[in-house]
């Protein structure tokens, strides 16, 4: 009996005081670790202000207001090395974005973010279907600031020739059960440059 309660002591003291909320299946995700599971905008919902197109009420290139609601996924993706040096983590998120005027779906995104724990930099990497995907980074926490890399912007050439993006920017702050961000894309289009936002806050509804 007392060589039981030895080895129980034991094992009570090799256990850490506290869980590393950082880590998912013995790997380090940094600022992302809480993102993993479902998140809902509720109630305010965002605002998105694009370029309005031709034969709408605004008139073509004006600015058109969007109320909108979405839902984000985030769900664990492969790890990956670059180049033999830079080690990676990442989650796949899927974002699917709705008018709040007739409930219909106008936006839909798909991508990464991504964390490499060495250099401290976080990047999100998606594709819209649009023919336009992005890549932006910066420096990781749980308020951040995203820019569109040196060749981070892949668009056709029908974008490039009518529609381009030249920039994106994205603010985000990460808590434990509520998300909020702000991103500007920066646009050619009809044109003339346009500042096209998007502002939203969501809450995690499931893990």
């Amino acid at each position: 009996m007392k060589k039981l309660s030895t080895l129980v002591l034991a094992s009570a003291v090799a256990m850490p005081a506290f869980a590393d909320h950082n880590v998912i299946d013995g790997m380090d995700f940094g600022p992302l670790a809480s993102l993993v599971g479902t998140w809902k905008s509720v109630e305010t919902g965002g605002v998105d202000v694009a370029p309005a197109q031709e034969g709408t009420e605004q008139g073509k290139g004006a600015p058109a207001v969007t109320p909108f609601y979405e839902t984000i996924t985030f769900e664990v993706a492969a790890d990956a090395v670059n180049a033999s040096d830079q080690s990676l983590v990442a989650l796949y998120y899927k974002q699917e974005v709705f008018r709040k005027s007739d409930d219909s779906k106008f936006h839909d995104q798909r991508g990464y973010f991504i964390y490499d724990q060495k250099n401290q930099i976080v990047y999100n990497s998606f594709c819209v279907p649009r023919t336009t995907c992005v890549t932006a980074e910066g420096v990781a926490g749980k308020t951040m600031t995203l820019k569109a890399s040196v060749r981070g912007i892949a668009e056709s050439n029908y974008m490039t020739e009518n529609a381009t993006t030249t920039g994106f920017t994205m603010t985000i702050n990460i808590e434990d059960d509520k998300i909020t961000y702000s991103q500007n894309t920066a646009l050619n289009i009809y044109g003339s440059d346009f500042s096209h936002t998007d502002s939203s806050t969501l809450y995690k509804v499931a893990e």
